[in-house]
Order: C-alpha cells, then sequence, then structure tokens
C-alpha cells in the first residue's frame, strides 16, 4: 500500500473548460497523464464547442 498524502500534496491540474484547478484521484491513477477534464459536464462542453 502507497502512502497517505495530504489533500494539499496531491497533483493539480487546470481545467481548460472551466480555468478551475482540480486534484489527482484514485480512479485516475493509472491515467493521469491523459485527464484534461475536470468533470464529464466539461468534458461534453469542450466537444461542443
Amino acid at each position: 500500500m502507497g502512502r497517505m498524502r495530504k489533500t494539499s500534496e496531491l497533483p493539480q491540474k487546470t481545467c481548460p473548460v472551466c480555468a478551475r484547478p482540480f486534484s489527482w484521484r484514485k480512479k485516475w491513477e493509472k491515467v493521469w497523464d491523459e485527464v484534461k477534464y475536470c468533470s464529464d459536464r466539461c468534458r461534453r462542453a469542450a466537444r461542443r464547442s
């Protein structure tokens, strides 16, 4: 098991649609480099534009 980190220590990215920062999530562990959007809503909005 990996070491526990504080929320402030987790990597962050900025969503290109809403310009808000979002943090790493466990479910994105293997695909973090591919994650671009903070949510499904932002991903759908990006496809419309």
